[in-house]
């Protein structure tokens, strides 16, 4: 139902390089006509070189946006350019979502958000585990690492092929993270409730590893934070093995929440109706 009190025109972007392919407006534009409100979301393809200087116009208020979201690769730049990044931000040493606010640029990260609200709506009782698997060390894994770590998962064991990039997560996020290369992955998956996928593997039909899932603990949940296709190969092998396993999808649905919130005052329900609308273009496009 249109709200009659939203009467002027705000404006928020999505911003990376490339952009084209984010189906980020697609979400944002559902809610908008959701709620009836004056506004717009858009994707702005900014290169790195010229990324300070969007940052600018935003700051200066010439860009006319209130704030937007920012994907690879200009995560990190957008923290160190913010004026008031929270302390999750801070801590990731990148951020993903923007907002002015008293003449001056704060923002966040809402992957982790996301990630955790997918679980909780997708598989209820996650976290009651004590230990997670996490299979890659690449940037897509700190988030993760943090909000499974905050919402007081004990161990989270760092599965990489490149042991040292798993070592500087242990650093970074504390007692609980442990680093091991590849061919420890049996043994650390030994009574593990959570195994979570955050390498590229099996994206748009790549290729993956098959994996042994039997040594997880009885109950344990499989998850991919890849969600093209929505049924990775991974996910379909966990499944095969008789496990829960959530898609990757809901990350990306979820993370957007707040953002919308900050922007644009209203906070949106992650439904059927936009997953299966995400779905639809998923299928359509690819």
């Amino acid at each position: 139902m249109a709200d009659s009190r939203e009467t002027f025109l705000v404006n928020a972007f999505v911003t990376g390089w490339p952009v084209k392919h984010s189906r980020s407006p697609l979400i944002h534009g559902h809610w908008l006509k959701q709620f009836g409100i004056a506004g717009s979301y858009r994707a702005e393809a900014v290169t790195e070189a010229d990324f300070p200087a969007f940052i600018k116009s935003l700051k200066e208020g010439s860009s006319g946006f209130r704030g937007g979201n920012v994907t690879i690769p200009h995560k990190e730049l957008a923290f160190k350019l913010a004026d008031r990044p929270d302390d999750l931000a801070e801590e990731l040493g990148a951020s993903n979502t923007l907002w002015m606010e008293d003449g001056l640029l704060h923002a966040t990260n809402t992957d982790g958000h996301g990630f955790t609200a997918n679980l909780d709506d997708r598989h209820p009782g996650w976290d009651r585990t004590g230990r997670a698997v996490i299979f890659g060390a690449g940037g897509a894994s700190r988030a993760v690492i943090q909000a499974i770590r905050d919402r007081g998962v004990s161990e989270i064991h760092v599965v990489n092929r490149t042991v040292s990039r798993a070592e500087e997560l242990a650093d970074r996020f504390g007692s609980k993270v442990h680093a091991h290369p590849t061919e420890a992955l049996k043994e650390v998956m030994s009574g593990t409730g959570l195994f979570v996928n955050t390498t590229s593997l099996g994206m748009d039909g790549s290729e993956a590893p098959e994996i042994d899932y039997s040594p997880l603990a009885s109950g344990a949940v499989v998850t991919d934070i890849v969600y093209v296709p929505l049924k990775t190969p991974l996910l379909a092998q966990a499944e095969a093995q008789g496990f829960a396993i959530v898609d990757g999808l809901g990350m990306l649905l979820h993370q957007a929440v707040p953002g919308f919130e900050k922007w644009f005052g209203r906070r949106p329900v992650v439904d059927k109706a936009l997953r299966d609308l995400v779905i639809g273009d998923m299928e359509k496009h690819g």
